[in-house]
């Protein structure tokens, strides 16, 4: 058992560095590992191209995957134990639905510009980000608002189900009024992508990420106990109320900043998860947790290597790729969920 406990953290600590690397070589221009890593050195290789490629595009890209794929997997993780449902995900609450209203009222109503909001000149990107941030944050604030008032997980889950379904009508109502070109763009952006994080953006990414992987990490004694139920959880001395807002909070802010720096991700969050108990064969969080994180930063990586089309320079949409991996997981865990020991 200790052995099967020990060697999926190692296998996917080697799979992350290997993938990460294949992410910096691998691309529409080919580049060789030695030079790759002269460049991350600081050495001067003589090719100006190349380093522009790896600095401001490819460096940022592997770094964005490697905490995309992490927050989405633990967003998953901490609500499928929150609510004891093994179908729940990071969409689940509609924070990401809250993110794309934000986004589409930028792009289909205000032009993309936050002008007319707040009388700043802020445009383009940037007010992408920002408005996809404040619609997600004005979801999890009602959730959690409602997480106050419903006691009962299973209500709380179809208050945001519905807050999910309310969402996507007003953005189907933004779709119908807008351009076909602003339509365009709004739908390439609910593509995704992780090659939306420039170098100056990265810090920003990696503070919100790294804080929402560390609360959750705070959080893994209380989701041991609520494996066992709230009732005993209640009895262990865990705060659930305390607890619920934490779980919330933490997701929310791990959703919100992978929804607005890359856009609506799907199956990383439902599915990694499954994937890290069928290697420990275990819910103990205090080892799925990291395991967790490790694969959903495999998965990420692995999915940005195969969005690049071998001998063209054509890239896949992220979101054509990620359920070619996410979705038979899914089914397996569907058919097999009797044999499954960590479901018992």
């Amino acid at each position: 058992m200790q052995k099967r406990i020990t060697w999926p953290p190692i296998l996917l600590t080697i799979l992350i560095v290997l993938l990460f690397l294949g992410g910096l070589v691998y691309g529409a221009v080919s580049i060789p590992l030695e030079s790759v890593i002269d460049i991350l050195l600081g050495k001067d290789i003589g090719r100006p191209a190349w380093q522009s490629i790896i600095l401001q595009s490819r460096f940022p890209q592997v770094v964005t995957a490697l905490l995309a794929g992490a927050s989405l997997a633990t967003s998953g993780l901490l609500l499928q134990t929150l609510f004891r449902n093994p179908l729940a995900g990071p969409s689940i609450l509609g924070i990401s639905d809250g993110a794309n209203l934000g986004v589409a009222a930028i792009m289909l109503y205000f032009g993309g510009t936050l002008g007319m909001v707040t009388e700043l000149p802020i445009s383009g990107y940037l007010a992408v980000i920002i408005a996809a941030f404040a619609g997600a944050a004005c979801i999890l604030g009602l959730i959690i608002w409602f997480s106050a008032k419903v006691k009962n997980n299973v209500m709380l889950l179809i208050i945001g189900i519905m807050i999910g379904y309310l969402a996507s009508s007003l953005i189907s109502v933004l779709n119908y009024y807008a351009s076909t070109d602003k339509v365009h763009a709004f739908v390439m952006w609910g593509l995704g992508n992780f090659s939306g994080v420039s170098l100056m953006q990265l810090p920003y990414f990696l503070f919100f990420t790294i804080t929402g992987l560390l609360l959750a990490v705070l959080l893994i004694k209380p989701l041991n106990a609520l494996l066992l139920g709230e009732m005993y959880a209640a009895n262990l001395g865990i705060k659930i109320k305390r607890t619920r807002i934490g779980i919330l909070f933490c997701t929310g802010l791990l959703t919100a900043t992978t929804t607005a720096f890359c856009g609506p991700i799907s199956f990383i969050g439902l599915a990694v998860p499954h994937i890290a108990r069928l290697m420990l064969g275990s819910s103990n969080h205090k080892m799925l947790v990291p395991v967790t994180m490790l694969a959903g930063s495999c998965i990420a990586l692995l999915c940005n290597i195969l969005m690049v089309m071998p001998g063209t320079n054509n890239i896949l949409p992220l979101n054509a790729v990620t359920p070619m991996l996410g979705a038979p997981v899914i089914i397996y865990v569907i058919v097999n969920r009797k044999n499954i020991q960590y479901f018992d």
